[in-house]
């Protein structure tokens, strides 16, 4: 008999071990697990009421098993309590609010006892290795992790990390890349979501951050931050553009990427299935950025225009298919290096588009400022363009170009301004007969040219206004490129909010709809105050 005994307690021991190293979890969460088991075999032995506790040695397999029970005077629950006479037996000297321990004797596994502990041994290891798995693997989001291909399911590859496995999907894979079962593989973490089954790990190789850490491998210089990748962008499988600056003067940032002979870039072009990569030099210049990033075409002009958040570049007639790419490839991917929205134009289109805003703006001042052809070509030329800018401007600067004096000067401003009060009565006149309400023109930033616009939209009160969410106020209209490929789709119409040609922004719009919706929040103490009062 005791031969017996000491062997299923070596047998105990052994298998704690042989899980614990197999799974790679502590030990001790596998010797928990198989005294949770042991409880609750006990239980359905003993009585499922009792609170049975069982103790397993980790070194030598000693197994106790006993229950609890509480001294109390009058005895309520027969299965947790004892009362003082029959807590004597049990412990003497024992008193009211003790906690004494029953010693119980061992127990014999059935095949029904023996399977659910079974069960219950196997899903705390499993729930302890799904939780090692994402402490593992939840701060690495961002690092190249290698793994072996084990399977493909719907176009996601499904990849063994050893410890864990990671899913490529669709979307995050190379384009016309073929991957075969049992093939090493290089991606990106993305990120490690925690779920009820397990850990989700989520890997890329199309995104631009696996192409910048790929360089870091290749390429000392960036590991050791003597050279910094500032910004990435790619069509993946296609072609990528890079932008790299050098923190030591000595080193020439583009050189270092490209190695001896391509050795470096070509080693990450492999590894990216013969992407094509531009390395570009940064530059903290915005226009010099943009031309950087248009190579390999020649820019004979850049035009920042910050309100819009967009660029306008200029390119030789010649340059035009070179600078947009195939499909719009190139000026995508230099917009999204350069994150901005960028404009090419030839310089026949630049001149044609100079020309008509010329004309334009000389006759504007021609009919409002009633002056002659001559005067309002002046003005344009000097770079006035609107109304608001002569009115308002600084009289000595308005004085001081070539043939103007103080005179002219003041002349010019008070016809400006008077010019701008017949536009604002004739909109508010359009406005009334729209019929917006007064109440609108009291918001801020309000104008009448805004309210006419408001009007036409069919916004006539304060709580048509206030129903609007802010992007549907004051979201700009998504201008079509100016050149597009004829082959790329169309895409849907982008209207725009109502008010997005006035160049609010978002706090503006923000306040304006708060502000319409004001009344609806003076209106509940009148009707909390008429609710008491029909109660009293």
């Amino acid at each position: 008999m005791a031969t017996g005994v000491t062997a299923n307690r070596a047998e105990l021991i052994a298998i704690a071990n042989s899980v614990a190293s197999e799974k790679m979890i502590d030990k001790a969460i596998v010797i928990e697990a198989m005294e949770d088991a042991i409880q609750r075999a006990a239980r359905t032995r003993y009585g499922q009421e009792m609170d049975i506790r069982a103790k397993l040695d980790a070194n030598n397999g000693d197994l106790r098993l006993w229950r609890v029970v509480e001294v109390v005077e009058e005895v309520d629950d027969l299965y947790k309590q004892v009362d003082v006479k029959g807590a004597q037996k049990l412990q003497a000297g024992a008193v009211v609010g003790d906690y004494l321990v029953d010693p119980l004797p061992p127990i014999e596994f059935g095949r029904i006892q023996a399977q659910a502990a079974k069960q219950t041994i196997f899903q705390k290891v499993r729930d302890a290795e799904r939780e090692r798995q994402y402490e593992e693997f939840k701060d690495r989001s961002g690092e190249i992790i290698t793994g072996v291909v084990k399977r493909v399911e719907f176009g996601h590859i499904v990849v063994d990390l050893g410890r864990a496995e990671g899913v490529i999907r669709r979307d995050a894979q190379i384009p016309r890349e073929v991957v075969r079962v049992n093939d090493r593989i290089r991606s990106l973490i993305l990120k490690v979501v925690r779920e009820n089954r397990g850990p989700q790990i989520f890997l890329s190789r199309a995104h631009p951050d696996f192409m910048k850490k790929l360089f870091a491998q290749e390429v000392p210089e960036i590991y050791d931050g003597i050279i910094e990748i500032k910004a990435a962008a790619r069509d993946p499988g296609s072609r990528a553009k890079i932008g790299v600056i050098s923190h030591d003067s000595s080193i020439d940032p583009v050189g270092a990427c490209v190695g001896m002979k391509g050795s470096r870039v070509q080693a990450v072009v492999q590894e990216m299935q013969g992407e094509k990569i531009d390395i570009i030099p940064w530059s903290p210049d915005t226009a010099t950025f943009v031309v950087n990033a248009l190579q390999p075409a020649n820019v004979a002009r850049v035009v920042i225009d910050e309100e819009e958040d967009r660029i306008e570049v200029v390119v030789p007639d010649d340059q035009l298919s070179l600078a947009i790419g195939r499909r719009g490839q190139n000026v995508r991917l230099a917009s999204q290096l350069t994150a901005k929205a960028i404009d090419i134009l030839t310089e026949t289109d630049a001149s044609e588009k100079r020309q008509n805003e010329f004309v334009k703006n000389s006759e504007t001042f021609q009919n409002e400022l009633d002056v002659d052809e001559t005067l309002a070509q002046l003005l344009v030329a000097e770079g006035f363009s609107a109304l608001e800018e002569v009115a308002y401007v600084e009289l000595d600067e308005l004085a001081g170009i070539e043939g103007f004096d103080e005179d002219l000067a003041q002349e010019l401003q008070s016809r400006a301004q008077e010019a701008l009060e017949r536009r604002e009565q004739a909109n508010r006149e359009e406005r009334q007969a729209l019929g917006v309400d007064d109440a609108l023109a009291d918001l801020p930033y309000m104008t009448e040219a805004m309210l006419v616009t408001l009007g036409k939209a069919g916004i006539k009160t304060l709580d048509d206004l206030a129903d609007l969410a802010t992007d549907e106020l004051i979201e700009k209209k998504r201008q079509e490129p100016r050149r597009r490929n004829e082959d790329a789709p169309k895409r849907p119409e982008h209207k725009g909010g109502v008010l997005g040609e006035y160049g609010l922004s978002e706090e503006q719009g923000n306040e304006i709809i708060m502000a319409a919706r004001a009344h609806w929040f003076d209106d509940e103490p009148a009707a909390e105050a008429g609710s008491e009062a029909e109660e009293a």
